[in-house]
């Protein structure tokens, strides 16, 4: 959510700008704006829409200048509007900020401006910064700055530029990211390297109660208490990434294709038939240490919550570890009592997820090893745990995860082989496991196949305004996980219970304008499932199935089924997803949904 590009350099910044926001699409959002010098003026530039309304308002305009900065928003504080939009200034539009995160003392600082004669033209906490920098500027630009970020409570990524130094650009952080980059011709910073563009060869990830003042040729790195900062540059390497759909309507349903190559990313060189067991790098150097941890805590949010559920169920089956899951955004109100046996991992797909960050950071202050899987190199999360591993399963456009989601469920299994095998889990186990595993990437193109026979169903069932999805045990993740995608994409009410807990409440909902769908595989609890369905048609309920192939018993219980291919019982509530995924996907594009960035969501929540 939000994106921030900024630049400073030889080149033209308004192009670098724009083509740095189109970037940050992906991410979610509603406005988008930019200020830059056009020779020795700061003009500003603010559309409620698209980069592209953005780039056609100032096409026809003769713009060149080396210095400026941009942003997309995503609201929170202030409905979505042109006075809402970032960058915001302040009383005399001599300072420019744009800013990701939420300054919680904000309605404080507003009140206090005011009383001493600040105009405000916004609704949000954004515009209180500028202000804030312009009270104190008598004292200097830099130690205006400095003074107003140490007023701000909450978190930040900032970058401010000013008409009275038009020379230099700034950037902060406080919780929330900000990367700065150096490159043949200038400097580029950014709330996400995905926004850098191939010039840039090293960068350097700013930590909390960090700024860095740059100019055309050179920068000063340090401490908002004004002590200098000496790190290094890390060497990138940025590859410009092509936003192209190949011929699919949408980013989604591209995603959900490309499952068997992000599959097949996510094991590649990553198990050793011979030992059965899992390789994975990130964790080596630590494996030792991992044989000693007693218990182990999945921290997530959103569908990456989702993949820890189904974790949960591995990692109790293939290891010997106590094993709990937690929302990341409840983590530190919990008495958890973490100590050095226990494990944490955090999950997340950006690396950036401001609760998931949290978590960690709480968990190591209480001593807690600290474990990360995400996908993106040189994340926050990347940096801050003490080992993980990487999905490498490519940029995800589409909003709500498809590909990420499988290649989670895929690296917790290796993640569990890889441990239950340090202790008790048998060479014969570990082997039908991993026979399994390298199956996976065939049989979800056996199920991509049955896209057409999904479509048909989707049309029987995409105008009902609720959906039940159940499941039990593997498939109540993947239940949770079908109701979200349902939800996110077709604004359609869904939501997912353990189909033990029917009688418990949600078998009140059900008639015959209320349909289920049944993940109900043919394993140790398919007779209980089956009978749950029961309780469902016979007050009227129609069911999709969701069922091993060779089960023809089903069809008298289920009004429609899709069968997946069989495949060991850790292994086959991944394929279950699939065709969860399609028919969330159809009913969505049949009721003429933007499924690609659907309403009111981002694709990395970088606030709390």
């Amino acid at each position: 959510m939000c994106g921030i590009i900024g630049y400073i350099g030889k080149s033209n910044a308004c192009g670098i700008l724009i083509n740095g926001l189109k970037k940050l699409e992906y991410r979610g959002y509603d406005s988008a704006g930019l200020s830059f010098f056009n020779g020795n003026r700061i003009k500003r530039y603010r559309v409620l829409g698209k980069v592209a309304d953005l780039e056609a308002h100032i096409s026809s305009q003769n713009l060149n200048g080396n210095l400026g900065i941009a942003h997309t928003r995503w609201a929170t504080h202030g409905k979505p509007s042109v006075k809402n939009a970032h960058p915001h200034s302040d009383c005399t539009n001599s300072i420019h900020v744009v800013h990701n995160g939420i300054i919680e003392n904000y309605s404080e600082i507003r009140d206090f401006l005011k009383s001493r004669g600040h105009r405000f033209s916004s609704q949000t906490d954004t515009e209180v910064i500028a202000h804030l920098i312009e009270e104190y500027k008598g004292q200097g630009f830099e130690n205006a700055l400095k003074k107003a970020m140490g007023e701000l409570e909450g978190a930040f990524g900032i970058a401010v530029i000013s008409q009275d130094n038009p020379d230099t650009l700034v950037i902060a952080r406080r919780g929330s990211p900000m990367v700065f980059g150096l490159g043949d011709d200038g400097y580029i910073v950014a709330s996400d390297t995905q926004a850098m563009n191939s010039n840039i060869q090293k960068v350097i990830y700013l930590q909390d109660n960090e700024m860095v003042f740059i100019s055309k040729d050179s920068y000063r790195h340090l401490s908002i208490e004004d002590k200098p900062i000496n790190r290094e540059l890390q060497s990138i390497e940025i590859k410009e990434t092509v936003m192209d759909k190949k011929g699919y309507k949408h980013y989604m349903l591209k995603e959900i294709f490309e499952q068997p190559e992000t599959v097949e990313n996510a094991i590649k060189g990553r198990i050793d038939q011979n030992d059965a067991v899992s390789k994975l790098g990130g964790l080596e150097d630590i494996i030792h240490e991992l044989k000693k941890k007693k218990r182990l805590l999945l921290v997530s949010c959103g569908t990456s919550y989702y993949a820890g559920l189904y974790g949960r169920y591995i990692f109790e089956k293939l290891t010997n570890l106590d094993v709990e899951v937690e929302l990341a955004s409840e983590f530190r109100y919990r008495y958890l009592r973490l100590n050095e046996n226990d494990i944490v991992l955090a999950i997340s797909q950006s690396g950036e997820t401001a609760d998931t960050i949290g978590a960690i950071k709480e968990a190591k202050r209480r001593g807690a090893m600290v474990l990360g899987l995400v996908n993106v190199v040189g994340s926050t999360i990347s940096r801050l745990t003490d080992a993980g591993v990487y999905n490498h399963a490519g940029p995800e456009i589409g909003v709500a995860s498809t590909k990420l989601f499988t290649s989670q469920c895929v690296i917790l299994l290796l993640m569990a082989l890889l441990i239950g095998r340090q202790s008790y889990l048998s060479y014969g186990d570990g082997l039908r496991i991993i026979r399994s595993i390298k199956k996976l990437s065939m049989k979800i193109k056996i199920l991509l196949e049955k896209n057409q026979e999904i479509l048909e169903i989707a049309k029987k069932y995409a105008h009902y305004k609720d959906f039940l999805y159940i499941g039990r045990m593997y498939s109540l993740p993947i239940a949770y996980e079908g109701a979200l995608k349902l939800k996110e994409i077709s604004y359609i009410h869904a939501e997912a219970y353990p189909a033990g807990e029917m009688k418990h409440g949600p078998i009140s909902l059900i008639d015959e304008n209320f349909p289920t769908v049944a993940i109900v595989p043919n394993d140790v609890s398919y007779e209980k499932t089956i009978s749950n369905i029961e309780e469902i048609r016979v007050r009227k309920g129609r069911v999709i199935a969701v069922a091993t192939e060779g089960d023809r018993m089903i069809k008298n219980y289920a009004n429609d089924v899709i069968y997946i291919p069989k495949a060991d019982e850790v292994v086959q509530p991944i394929l279950s997803a699939i065709p969860l995924q399609l028919f969330a996907y159809h009913v969505a594009d049949l009721n003429r949904k933007e499924i690609d960035k659907p309403r009111n969501l981002a694709k990395s929540v970088t606030v709390e």
